[in-house]
């Protein structure tokens, strides 16, 4: 434990681990939506978190103005918190797509995707409860950067099946809008990883 001077505002790791488990809660409810997109309730309960998402890193960036002493740098603090926004942003994109494109069964390759945002946002969110001690987050980044390569894969089976003559252009482009989201979403889980590393590499 590092000696301080003046004691620092550790009130922010409770409201980043307040945000990781709602971006979990998001993955999941954006998950559950795939089984019935045709229900507005499911689509609902993605937007109800991705406002509650809003809150929270609204918060933060609050604290961070007004805290002289913060426990690790403010422009890391910014950065993890606009990731963490960012990302159920992006869920909420794939409810968006979903209802702007009509889409009410969904291809199989979607459904993978989602249970790996879902697997990427529960590592996440015990990354986050091990980024105040700052130990034990090896296993996690390495989950992450593992989960993130097999979506890169699913990726491109999916492409290579929407653009292999199986479906017509429109299907076509239906389909790509919602898929690119969700690569988007598990992209971004990845990047707030990257923050992650980037703050214990400098501060443990």
């Amino acid at each position: 434990m590092r000696f301080r001077l003046v004691p620092t505002d550790d009130a922010f790791f409770e409201l980043f681990d307040q945000s990781a488990a709602n971006v979990a809660e998001c993955a999941r409810r954006l998950r559950d939506l795939l089984v019935d997109p045709s229900d507005p309730a499911l689509h609902e309960a993605v937007a109800a978190c991705e406002q509650q998402g809003d809150e929270i890193v609204h918060t933060i960036l609050q604290r961070l103005n007004t805290t002289f002493v913060t426990p690790f740098d403010r422009e890391d603090i910014h950065a993890l918190a606009e990731e963490l926004d960012d990302v159920v942003d992006d869920l909420l994109e794939v409810s968006h797509r979903m209802q702007i494109t009509g889409i009410t069964t969904v291809l199989p390759e979607l459904k993978e995707q989602a249970d790996l945002v879902v697997q990427c946002a529960d590592e996440t969110q015990q990354l986050m409860s091990r980024l105040e001690t700052m130990k034990g987050t090896q296993p996690h980044l390495d989950a992450i950067d593992r989960l993130e390569s097999e979506g890169d894969a699913v990726h491109r089976r999916i492409l290579a099946r929407l653009f292999g003559g199986e479906f017509d252009a429109l299907e076509v482009l239906r389909w790509k809008d919602v898929i690119e989201a969700m690569e988007g979403a598990l992209n971004t889980l990845e990047d707030i990883s990257d923050v992650v590393e980037s703050i214990v590499l400098k501060h443990a």
